[in-house]
């Protein structure tokens, strides 16, 4: 799919071709809702908000190869507000209201529920502060670049690197892991 002919014809109006966008990378959208709101339903409701303000704001897009990045720092902003809204925690609460896991909120054959590992995993960031979470999920949940991780967070790539860099480092700490292999 060329995106960027795409992207033209969005920002001349063109619903369909936005549609085509969004489903191109629907999965990867869904992950990265998920992440942050905890359960397939506020995933979702993130998303719906996400497709709006796209509509809304495509003909403010600069760069029409930019459109990927553009949207997920899009719907990053719309979680975060949802979550503003809700009074929860972003990246920490693995639990719904209803006191269930995000696991348990997900559709029986949804492809994204949480493995035992993961969930276990979850835990151990919960040692971290909310921004070593955020980057070290953004960074190996879902496979983003430093540069890209900024961009999406609005701080520079070197702040990204080192919550990064701390964030594993007190994972190390207390959970032990790579060890000082120099013995």
């Amino acid at each position: 799919m060329n995106a960027v002919r795409y992207v033209k014809k969005a920002k001349k109006g063109n619903k369909e071709a936005l549609l085509q966008l969004i489903m191109a990378e629907k999965d990867d959208y869904y992950r990265l809702a998920l992440t942050y709101m905890g359960n397939s339903h506020d995933a979702m409701d993130a998303m719906e908000e996400m497709i709006v303000r796209l509509y809304e704001n495509i003909g403010q897009l600069k760069k029409a190869e930019s459109f990927y990045s553009w949207s997920r720092t899009i719907l990053v902003n719309s979680c975060k507000a949802l979550l503003r809204k809700r009074q929860q925690l972003v990246l920490l609460d693995d639990a719904g209201a209803d006191g269930r896991s995000a696991a348990e909120h997900a559709p029986p054959g949804d492809p994204y529920r949480y493995t035992d590992q993961q969930m276990d995993i979850r835990q151990m960031l919960l040692h971290l502060n909310e921004q070593q979470q955020e980057a070290i999920q953004l960074k190996y949940w879902h496979d983003l670049d430093y540069q890209t991780i900024a961009e999406m967070t609005n701080v520079p790539v070197g702040t990204v690197k080192s919550r990064i860099f701390q964030g594993l480092k007190k994972l190390r700490e207390l959970y032990g892991g790579e060890a000082d292999e120099s013995r």
